[in-house]
C-alpha cells in the first residue's frame, strides 16, 4: 500500500511540475507577443524612412526561425501552391517541359513524354522568348514557373525562336503530374528495379504497384533505389517497409518536447515481399524519410543497405495554418529507427558564434544493435552494411556542365540522328566525341584543378614563412607542367565526359526513363547489388554480421566496426 502511495504521490507531482511548467512557457510567450507587438508597431509608426510593414515582419520572422534549423520555416500565403508541389503534392496544371537559362536566356531543356509540350511539338533547343505576350527576359525562375503553370484546361501563348525562326504556339494546360517512382521494371538476372525520387503524397501506393507487377515475373531479388531521395511524408515511409515487413513490427519511433508528438509507428498489414531478397541504395543526398526506409531495413536485417553513407536528417516537421492563409512548419520531434539510433548529423541545438551547425563528434556517437545483434551507430547517417566508392567528376566536367556546353551538341546530335535504336546500350562513338570537342572551340570554361588549387596554397604557405623567392623557380616550372597537364583533359577525362555527355544526348530521344536505363551500364551501386543476388551465402553472411564482401575490382575486404 505505502509503494502505491509514493507511485501516486510521484505521479501527481510530475502532474504539476509539467502544469507548471506549461504556465510558464504561456506567460514567457504572452510576455514576449506583447513586447514584439509594441516594438513593431513603434518601428512602423516612427521610423525615419517609408517602411514596408509585410517586409519588415518576413524578415523578422525569418531571423527568428533562422536561430533554429533550416527546416522550421515561414511560408507566406504567395508562396503556399510552391510548397505544396515541394513537400506534399506531385500535381500541377502545366505544359510538361523542363527549361533552363543561358546568358539571360530561357531555353526548352527536355520535355515530358506524353505531355502537352511534347504533343505540340516544343523541342530541346527552343528558346523561349515571350509567354502570355511577356517578354521573360530578365526574368526569375519563380516568375516564369508561375507564368507557365496555371488551372487545367487553361492557355498559354508561346513566343519561339527555333533555328532562326519565331514560331507561335498555343498550348492548353493539362494536369502534370510527377511520379513518385520514376522508374521500375526487371534488370537482366532477373532482378527488379524500383527508383523511388520522393515520399510525397501516393507514394506508399506507387510503390506497391511497382513492386506487384515486378512479383508476376517471380524475381530472385528486388533494388529499391533511394539514392538522391530528399524524403517526404512520413508516413509513407512506413508503408514502404510494411511491403517488406509483416504486420505489428515497429518501423520508426518520433520523440518531441511536446508529448503529443511522441508517436510509435508500426507496420498495420501483411507485407506482399515479406521473403523476397532486398538491396536499397543510397547515397549523401539521401535523407529523413529514405534514412527511415534504410534504417529500418538495415535494423530489422530486412535487407543490405549499398552505397554511400546518408545525409543525416533524423527532424520530423509538421505544419500549422497561420491567419490569412499561411503556415508555419515546425520541428516537432526527432525519429528513431527500431534499434533506438537517431541519425541526426548536425547539432543545431549547440550552434557557433556564425550560427553554422557541426555534426555530432565521433566520441558522443553511441552504439545499437540491430534485430541479429549487429553493431550500428546513431549520428552522422546511415552507414551502408556495403560501402561503395561515389563518383566523383573531375573539375572540367563540371565546368562542362555548369556552363551547359553539353546542351548545344545534345541539340545538334539529335538533328543529325533522327532515331536512335535503344537507350539501354547506348554510347557515343571516338568520332561523336572527337565532333564534340570540336565544337567547344571559342566557348568559355575555365576551371580550376585540383592540383591547381593545391599549389596556390603551396605558394601562399610559402608566402607566410618567407620562403617564396626560395622555391618560386620550382613553383613556376610545376605551373608550367600543370599548364599543359591541363590541356589534356578533355582527353584525360574522356569518359566521365563521355558518360555526361550521353546523358543529354539520350534524353532527346527517351526523355527521362531513357536517361535511367542507359545510366545503368555505369551503375557501380547497381552492379554491387547485382552481384549480391548472385551469391546469397554471402549476402546473409552480411545480414548475421559475420561475412565478408567484394568491392568491385578489388579483393574481398572485411567489414568491421571500424569502416563505420
Amino acid at each position: 500500500m505505502k509503494k502505491v502511495k509514493l507511485a501516486l504521490l510521484g505521479a501527481i507531482l510530475a502532474v504539476t511540475s509539467l502544469t507548471l511548467a506549461f504556465k510558464e512557457d504561456l506567460f514567457q510567450v504572452s510576455k514576449n507577443l506583447d513586447v514584439f507587438a509594441s516594438l513593431y508597431k513603434e518601428i512602423n509608426i516612427n521610423y525615419v524612412e517609408e517602411t514596408n510593414p509585410a517586409d519588415l515582419m518576413k524578415h523578422g520572422i525569418d531571423a527568428m526561425l533562422g536561430s533554429l534549423d533550416p527546416y522550421t520555416e515561414y511560408v507566406p500565403e504567395s508562396e503556399i501552391e510552391d510548397y505544396k508541389m515541394k513537400y506534399i503534392s506531385t500535381q500541377y496544371g502545366g505544359i510538361g517541359a523542363g527549361t533552363l537559362t543561358i546568358d539571360g536566356k530561357l531555353f526548352v531543356d527536355e520535355v515530358s513524354d506524353g505531355h502537352p509540350s511534347q504533343k505540340n511539338d516544343i523541342r530541346p533547343g527552343d528558346q523561349i522568348v515571350k509567354i502570355n505576350g511577356i517578354a521573360i527576359e530578365g526574368k526569375e525562375r519563380s516568375q516564369i514557373s508561375q507564368l507557365l503553370r496555371g488551372p487545367k484546361g487553361t492557355p498559354v501563348d508561346l513566343i519561339l525562336l527555333r533555328d532562326g525562326n519565331t514560331i507561335s504556339k498555343t498550348i492548353v494546360r493539362e494536369e502534370i503530374k510527377q511520379p513518385n517512382v520514376s522508374y521500375s521494371g526487371m534488370l537482366n538476372d532477373q532482378i527488379g528495379y524500383i527508383r523511388l525520387d520522393k515520399f510525397l503524397e501516393n507514394s506508399g501506393q506507387e510503390v506497391k504497384e511497382a513492386l506487384e507487377q515486378i512479383n508476376k515475373q517471380k524475381p530472385k531479388g528486388l533494388v529499391l533505389d533511394l539514392r538522391n531521395n530528399g524524403g517526404g511524408i512520413l508516413q509513407e515511409a512506413v508503408k514502404i517497409v510494411n511491403l517488406f515487413v509483416d504486420r505489428n513490427v515497429l518501423v520508426v519511433t518520433q520523440k518531441g518536447r511536446n508529448p503529443e508528438k511522441s508517436i510509435t509507428y508500426k507496420t498495420t498489414v501483411n507485407a506482399i515481399a515479406p521473403t523476397l531478397p532486398l538491396v536499397v541504395l543510397i547515397n549523401g543526398a539521401s535523407a529523413s524519410a529514405s534514412e527511415i526506409v534504410a534504417g529500418a531495413i538495415q535494423d530489422l536485417e530486412r535487407g543490405v543497405v549499398v552505397g554511400q553513407r546518408s545525409y543525416g536528417k533524423g527532424l520530423v516537421q509538421q505544419t500549422f495554418n497561420l491567419p490569412y492563409n499561411s503556415l508555419v512548419k515546425v520541428t516537432v520531434a526527432k525519429y528513431y529507427t527500431p534499434s533506438g539510433r537517431c541519425i541526426q548529423a548536425l547539432d543545431y541545438a549547440h550552434k557557433k558564434q556564425d550560427g553554422t551547425a557541426e555534426k555530432f563528434a565521433d566520441s558522443t556517437l553511441k552504439a545499437y544493435t540491430t534485430k541479429a545483434g549487429r553493431t550500428v551507430y546513431d549520428g552522422n547517417g546511415v552507414f551502408p552494411d556495403v560501402e561503395v566508392a561515389p563518383t566523383k567528376y573531375s573539375p572540367i566536367t563540371i565546368s562542362l556542365l555548369t556552363k551547359n556546353l553539353f546542351f548545344d551538341y545534345a541539340n545538334s546530335f539529335k538533328k543529325a540522328n533522327k532515331t536512335l535504336a535503344s537507350a539501354k546500350d547506348f554510347q557515343i562513338t571516338d568520332a561523336d566525341y572527337s565532333q564534340f570537342i570540336a565544337s567547344l572551340n571559342n566557348k568559355v570554361y575555365s576551371y580550376t584543378s585540383r592540383s591547381e588549387r593545391l599549389l596556390n596554397e603551396l605558394n601562399k604557405e610559402a608566402e607566410k614563412e618567407n620562403k617564396a623567392a626560395t622555391v618560386k623557380a620550382d613553383l613556376e616550372a610545376l605551373k608550367a607542367k600543370m599548364t599543359l597537364a591541363k590541356k589534356n583533359d578533355l582527353t584525360t577525362h574522356k569518359a566521365e565526359i563521355k558518360r555526361a555527355l550521353e546523358t543529354q544526348i539520350i534524353s532527346r530521344y527517351f526523355h527521362e526513363k531513357g536517361r535511367i536505363e542507359q545510366s545503368f551500364q555505369y551503375d557501380k551501386e547497381l552492379a554491387k547489388a547485382k552481384l549480391l543476388f548472385n551469391d546469397q551465402g554471402q549476402m546473409l553472411a552480411i545480414l548475421k554480421g559475420e561475412g565478408t564482401y567484394k568491392t568491385i575490382g578489388s579483393p574481398t575486404l572485411k567489414i568491421s566496426e571500424t569502416d563505420h
